[in-house]
């Protein structure tokens, strides 16, 4: 691997930080639309407050809204299927395990080496939880996983930092070894994606370039063969539920990506 690939992974996985700080935050400020007790513990985990510096409250909720409209369909998903699987690719500090555990689904949380041993530091595997410290790309850690089960396969603020081909090259890999799997993911369009580096760049992270964005979801299942479930917006049940206890530039932010030109949203496809 290059110097240049260590740098950049190096960067990618120094984001991990960034939605941690958000559901703090955002747990603080309004329990009752978004609470998570566990990352609250590890606040003081946080190598420093350049992130919660450079933040505003807009950045937090964006980052929030993805993870609380994705916990609504992994939790239906497990309604529906009981016995299944969770896989979170490039899981992080990633807390949803301890959000929507209920005895009936197995997570496996996978991520870079150096990032699973930050977090079995931090976030020892739960009860049915496996931690896997492998390159999402290298499907090997596909092994030890129970294929025959239904399985949700979740990207959370993972896949805009790689080119568009080498994704779609990992999503024929896992076609070919789930067969009963769903793929939930968040994306934002061209015009996003531009605000969204500039704002990575803000908080002290150079190097963590983001190039993939998705301007047609619909294209996109037909590039991949996926067959498309839903688009769903970032921000509806905020804006429904905060209104004015929300900054006005939060509100008009907020109104911009869910209806107007810089738009992101959860993409939600099956096999």
């Amino acid at each position: 691997m290059s110097s240049k690939d260590n740098l950049r992974k190096n960067a990618v996985r120094n984001t991990l930080y960034i939605p941690l700080t958000a559901r703090i935050q955002v747990s603080k400020r309004f329990p009752d639309f978004f609470y998570d007790e566990i990352s609250l513990g590890l606040e003081n985990e946080i190598p420093n407050r350049t992130i919660e510096e450079n933040s505003s409250e807009y950045a937090y909720m964006a980052s929030v809204c993805r993870y609380k409209v994705a916990d609504e369909i992994v939790r239906k998903f497990i309604e529906t299927n009981g016995k299944c699987n969770i896989i979170n690719l490039g899981a992080g500090l990633e807390t949803m395990y301890y959000r929507l555990a209920d005895g009936r689904a197995s997570f496996y949380e996978i991520d870079l080496p150096e990032v699973i041993e930050l977090r079995k530091e931090l976030l020892p595997a739960g009860a049915r939880e496996t931690l896997i410290g492998q390159d999402m790309f290298d499907t090997r850690w596909t092994a030890g996983i129970d294929t025959s089960l239904p399985t949700m396969i979740t990207a959370l603020g993972v896949f805009q930092y790689f080119e568009k081909e080498r994704l779609i090259n990992l999503i024929n890999d896992l076609k070919a070894v789930f067969t009963d799997a769903e793929l939930v993911f968040d994306a934002m369009n061209g015009n996003a994606i531009k605000y969204a580096n500039k704002y990575v760049k803000k908080t002290g992270n150079m190097e963590a370039y983001m190039p993939f964005y998705i301007d047609d979801s619909r294209a996109f299942a037909r590039e991949t063969g996926l067959v498309f479930l839903e688009e769903r917006k970032f921000f509806t049940d905020a804006r429904k539920n905060l209104g004015r206890r929300l900054k006005l530039y939060t509100r008009i932010a907020m109104k911009v990506v869910d209806d107007g030109n810089r738009r992101g949203y959860i993409l939600h496809y099956s096999f």
